[in-house]
């Protein structure tokens, strides 16, 4: 796995005052910014092209996923556009004004061997003034990842939140003729394949304090939870009594995991720790429970059951051991994930043959639908902002794996294809 070392070029400035910053995070595309990303220039003669090429792409492509902008056509940059400027008294902000831009993101970067160094700048273009900069050091292959980082800090120093663009995401995917887990960036480049059981692995979870994944497998015959260290790639089994040992999904401190287990007969929910010693039971009931998911503050999960008759989303009170319905219609409502930002369950529901996504209020008031339009839209799961989810569709034949705004909007596949991807999840940050 890669890594990459940054180093700081100056702190972040973030002013209350300015016009820009005062973005509505939570309306994207309502109130758009007019930002010009200009192509990043070489700090010495002779440098590559494809380098700029990378982080243009990178950048406009985090962005414009954000919802937050509108962007300057490139064909109507003016000169400082070609000029490297990467101090505020060398930036032409006069000519930024004249084609609408309130913000402007420069750049330059140099390479010598495999080596890279990529300098990145945010200017408010109405005070004339720079936000933020940054300056990074890495190899050659590290450019997009330099480039989804300040996307990051562009989206810090305008909104007064981390961007998500610096993290990762994990799949399923058949394309060795069996499921295997894999990794890749949040704009779907650099998959790896992270398994080679041979078998079925299913619903994966990052971990929210180290870069360990945990996943469910049928490579021993059963269906058995285990652990993988990313970068080490060490992997152990954690869960393997007898039945199932399901939709494993860590603790928001990372210290326990609430998943199914079947070994006492039916489908419950429990808490294990993290070396799969028992730490306790939280369901009892004749129902199938399954798919758990934690509030923030990691007192309820949500869940899925059938003890009503039909799947339905349920909250749990973890110290009193309350239940209560979340979901009030639909006759299969599943896999609920609950937002980081604990505002908002996020679940799939099946009506006329097909799955759709909505998200609800924890009180079970204001449910919105998500998706329409063919396809079925399966296992949401939050970014760790919140401001956008992943999940799988099958339009177009395929399953694939998709991202979109938290409103709906602005949907995009990101997995490869020629391959069924499903069971996303999506990694704090990297």
């Amino acid at each position: 796995m890669m890594r990459l070392s940054l180093l700081l070029f100056s702190l972040a400035i973030f002013c209350p005052s300015l016009t820009l910053a005062q973005i509505e995070i939570r309306a994207p595309g309502q109130q758009t910014l007019p930002l010009a990303v200009v192509p990043f220039l070489p700090l010495e003669p002779g440098m590559p092209t494809e380098v700029a090429r990378e982080v243009q792409e990178v950048l406009t492509g985090d962005l414009d996923l954000a919802g937050l902008f509108s962007f300057v056509a490139p064909a109507a940059f003016l000169s400082d556009a070609r000029r490297l400027g990467l101090t505020s008294t060398e930036v032409d902000f006069a000519q930024w004004r004249m084609l609408g831009a309130e913000a402007v993101i420069k750049g330059g970067f140099s390479v010598k061997g495999n080596d890279l160094v990529l300098e990145a700048r945010l200017y408010d273009v109405v005070s004339r003034r720079l936000l933020t900069g940054r300056r990074y050091l890495g190899k050659v292959e590290d450019a997009r990842r330099m480039a989804h980082s300040f996307a990051d800090q562009v989206m810090k120093s305008l909104t007064g939140e981390d961007g998500p663009f610096n993290t990762r995401i994990a799949f399923i995917s058949n394309r060795t003729g069996h499921k295997e887990l894999y990794l890749m960036d949040v704009d779907g480049h650099q998959p790896i394949r992270l398994t080679d059981h041979r078998s079925i692995v299913l619903n994966p979870d990052f971990s929210p304090v180290s870069k360990d994944v945990i996943f469910t497998s049928y490579k021993g015959g059963n269906t058995d939870l285990y652990r993988k260290e990313i970068y080490s790639g060490r992997e152990a089994k954690i869960s393997s009594r007898a039945g199932l040992n399901i939709a494993g999904r860590y603790r928001p401190d990372g210290r326990e995991i609430a998943l199914t287990l079947s070994h006492e007969g039916n489908s419950e929910l429990y808490l294990i720790g993290t070396d799969g010693q028992m730490h306790k039971r939280l369901t009892d009931n004749w129902g199938i429970d399954v798919d758990p998911s934690w509030s923030t503050r990691s007192d309820e999960i949500a869940f899925v059951s059938d003890r009503q008759g039909n799947p339905q989303v349920f909250i749990q009170d973890i110290l009193k051991g309350t239940v209560r319905r979340l979901t009030a219609t639909g006759r299969y409502n599943a896999t609920p994930a609950w937002s980081p930002k604990g505002d908002r369950i996020a679940f799939s529901r099946q009506e006329g043959g097909q799955f759709d996504l909505y998200t609800i209020r924890p009180d079970g008031s204001d449910e919105r639908r998500l998706t329409f339009g063919p396809g079925s839209k399966e296992h949401p799961r939050w970014s760790p902002d919140g401001r956008f989810l992943v999940y799988s569709s099958d339009l177009g034949g395929k399953k694939a794996i998709y991202v979109m705004r938290a409103d709906g909007t602005g949907s995009r596949r990101i997995s490869p294809p020629g391959s069924d991807c499903s069971h996303p999840a999506w990694s704090g940050k990297w």
